[in-house]
């Protein structure tokens, strides 16, 4: 489902609903299954009436109402950003459009491996790996301060089925992203990634604890029950 994904998120998000039903002809059975209960969910339902990208803008939302992770003024990198929910809200939360004048304008730089279609108030790089030196370099050119305060990633590999493997995958990912960190995070900065839960969570936990003063995992409700994904919000990045 993993490359599919992001396909699914717009043609439901653009009301293709029956473009979406035909491909659970083309499906095998656990696909099939996941497309059904895809269709019946009140967060899809949701993200269609408030014209977002995807069902996982209502995972950000739910955490940044309770943990304030996004404010006006603030810079934010957002990793794995396809189709865009997630920068939807970022544009929101961090005034980049200055829809506000009484308060700081952000900014807001999205980046994924996918196209990701143009977003009023977000700067995207589509089809780049933010592992690569080359979009290491033409994020900091795009960067206003040369650095940011929040990165953000809803990232994830396409899964192979095989769990362990599926973990492993994602945390490296995540590991991936402290590395990142030393180029483009503000001192005091935050960092928000998902996880998989799985034996390599310890040890991407211990690494942020090096490296943040406060790690916590989030498990937003928007986040499905019988899903291994939960968020390490990591705050106050010791970096220089």
């Amino acid at each position: 489902l993993g490359s599919s994904w992001s396909w699914m998120c717009r043609s439901l998000q653009r009301g293709r609903f029956h473009a979406a039903a035909a491909v659970l002809g083309r499906k095998t059975g656990a696909e099939h299954r996941w497309l059904e209960r895809h269709l019946k969910d009140p967060f899809v339902k949701a993200t269609k009436q408030q014209n977002y990208r995807c069902r996982s803008a209502f995972k950000l939302l739910e955490m940044d109402d309770k943990l304030r992770i996004l404010r006006p003024g603030l810079s934010v990198l957002d990793c794995g950003a396809a189709p865009g929910a997630w920068s939807q809200v970022a544009v929101e939360r961090v005034n980049a459009l200055g829809a506000d004048p009484t308060v700081p304008t952000g900014f807001v730089l999205g980046i994924d491996l996918q196209h990701i279609s143009p977003l009023a108030g977000a700067v995207f790089l589509s089809e780049a790996d933010v592992a690569d030196p080359a979009t290491l370099r033409t994020i900091l050119s795009l960067l206003p301060a040369g650095k940011v305060d929040v990165i953000l990633s809803d990232m994830a590999p396409n899964p192979t089925g095989i769990r362990e493997l599926d973990h492993q995958k994602l945390i490296k990912l995540c590991l991936g992203l402290l590395d990142l960190s030393q180029s483009v995070l503000k001192p005091k900065g935050t960092l928000l990634c998902k996880f998989w839960d799985g034996q390599d969570s310890r040890l991407l936990q211990g690494r942020l604890k090096e490296q943040f003063q406060d790690v916590r995992t989030v498990k937003p409700q928007a986040s499905r029950k019988d899903s291994a994904e939960s968020y390490y919000l990591a705050r106050l990045y010791k970096g220089k």
